[in-house]
């Protein structure tokens, strides 16, 4: 779950008057000194005020709250941080039973707000997918979907549990090494205390030091997990929620797959359809039950005999399936690349496209944190949160279930129903806690397109959030995420961070799906 593509960007200008040629001398002046309110990064230039909040987590040691502050400073990594981005690192207890017992370090990354103190209200939190995705590289990446919001937030991220620089958990030498007793050796000091729950403390933490007394927050796919389990665990602390993509919290991860695999399927069905009418010499035929068997002989043809897609690499039918995912994720946009794509790959032999385009687009996401780290703490932190633990016999009854429900991408998504299997140690829970009786309203927008995280998903984390709190906003789209693409999804969640108020309960934004 992951996942968030870019688009083009709003912020602060100049006044409209210094664009003005023939003006007034009142009116110059009172330009020029507009200008000089910004300093030359179009940031407010005025004395900044910083926030203080009253309302520390319970249960810490004065050393971690009221003792601690934050150290900014110009960050050092990654490189696209060096120049406009502020780093720090915040103290946090590794196992938050055993609050004055080791501490951990969590890596933070800042940019200030621009507009004028009167106006700000806080810092906004981002969590941009995963798990395993850094959020310190991911907001130079993905700043300018949240660029409209620096007038009134700081923006912040961070690295969660076992990612990038927040305690990472290592497996081995190469990405490959995810093996269980490989896990153990190299990171069994972690492994207990990297889970989502572990991780919403954390958050609750940085709220405070942050200088907020509600934490203001925006996630996205497994994003929207972290975000509700906080909403869950602090629901006094609930500021404005924005849940985009959402996960659902009523299934177990054997579930999961059966459901995130029917809807890759349906997306592709989608695409079989749409490539059939509308593209000349369209790679998978006449239409959605065509495509499944062009797909099945190349399938075939690439597991006998993998693709070379550059680089030193080749594409077999588990790449194949995944690649075709990360086009799919794109939603329209990404159909037209795809067509092409398999188009080389079935007349040419040539992987390069395919793999290109999930690697520009889809896996964006997963580019910002070493592979060596991503692959093995998305394992570390999803076995950390479920607690399932079938036997042999039950975990292929569940792969013989998902490979069932998809002609094209089963086998592949199939492997996941093995992913905690002989884990070395215990989960939390078969399904995510995240009733918030009690808190502010949270916005919960799901795509009815997603072929990711099930529209049907977002209907039950609305729901299970429970009444007065979790209002659905519905978006009819293509693709794994809504916001900012749709305009009308981007302006509701404009407004409720703006405002703290909600779109009406059971809006609908038109779409591609429309």
């Amino acid at each position: 779950m992951s996942d968030i593509h870019s688009t083009g960007s709003r912020g602060p200008g100049l006044s409209a008057g210094t664009r003005i040629i023939a003006v007034v001398v009142l009116a110059v002046i009172g330009a020029v000194g507009a200008w000089l309110q910004y300093d030359a990064r179009g940031r407010s230039a005025e004395p900044r005020t910083e926030f203080t909040a009253n309302n520390p987590p319970a249960g810490l040691p004065t050393a971690l709250t009221t003792g601690q502050h934050l150290h900014w400073s110009r960050c050092t990594s990654p490189p696209t941080a060096r120049t406009r981005y502020d780093c720090a690192t915040m103290k946090a207890p590794l196992d938050y039973r055993k609050p004055d017992g080791r501490t951990i370090d969590v890596a933070l990354i800042r940019l200030k707000a621009t507009g004028p103190n009167a106006r700000r209200i806080g810092s906004l939190l981002l969590n941009f997918g995963g798990p395993g995705v850094s959020g310190v590289s991911g907001l130079p990446e993905h700043l300018s979907q949240y660029q409209p919001f620096l007038d009134r937030y700081d923006l912040v991220s961070f690295d969660p549990r076992g990612v990038g620089a927040t305690i990472p958990v290592r497996c081995g030498k190469t990405a490959g090494d995810v093996g269980v007793y490989a896990c153990a050796e190299h990171s069994a000091a972690l492994l207990p205390y990297i889970g989502t729950s572990h991780t919403a403390r954390d958050l609750d933490l940085m709220r405070y030091l942050l200088g907020d007394e509600r934490l203001h927050y925006f996630g996205v796919s497994y994003g929207t997990a972290l975000g509700a389990v906080y909403a869950h665990l602090y629901p006094s602390h609930v500021g404005r929620l924005v849940l985009e993509a959402s996960v659902d919290p009523t299934e177990s991860l054997d579930e999961e797959q059966v459901s995130q695999v029917k809807a890759v399927q349906a997306a592709f069905d989608r695409f079989a359809a749409h490539c059939a009418a509308r593209i000349r010499h369209c790679p998978t035929g006449d239409g959605p039950e065509e495509a499944a068997r062009r797909m099945a002989r190349l399938a075939d043809r690439l597991e006998k005999k993998p693709a070379p897609a550059g680089g030193g690499y080749s594409l077999d039918a588990h790449d194949l399936a995944n690649a075709v995912s990360d086009h799919l994720r794109l939603g329209r946009d990404g159909w037209s690349p795809l067509a092409k794509a398999l188009t080389a790959l079935i007349d040419h032999n040539d992987g390069r496209p395919l793999r290109k385009g999930a690697d520009d687009m889809g896996s964006a996401d997963l580019a910002a944190t070493p592979l060596d780290n991503t692959l093995v703490a998305r394992t570390a932190i999803t076995c950390a949160d479920s607690s399932l633990r079938h036997g042999p016999e039950r975990l292929d009854r569940d792969g013989a279930r998902v490979q069932a429900a998809s002609p094209v991408f089963g086998a592949a998504w199939s492997s996941g129903v093995y992913l905690c299997y002989d884990w070395p140690f215990d989960g939390e829970h078969a399904t995510l806690p995240v009733n918030a009786e009690g808190a502010a309203p949270v916005l919960v927008v799901g795509g009815t397109g997603d072929p990711i995280t099930p529209y049907s998903g977002a209907q039950h984390m609305a729901r299970a959030l429970g009444d007065g709190v979790g209002v659905l906003l519905t978006a009819e789209e293509e693709g794994h995420g809504t916001y900012p693409q749709n305009r009308c999804v981007a302006a509701a969640v404009d407004h409720y961070l703006r405002t703290g108020r909600t779109p009406a309960p059971g809006t609908v934004c038109r779409g591609s799906m429309s």
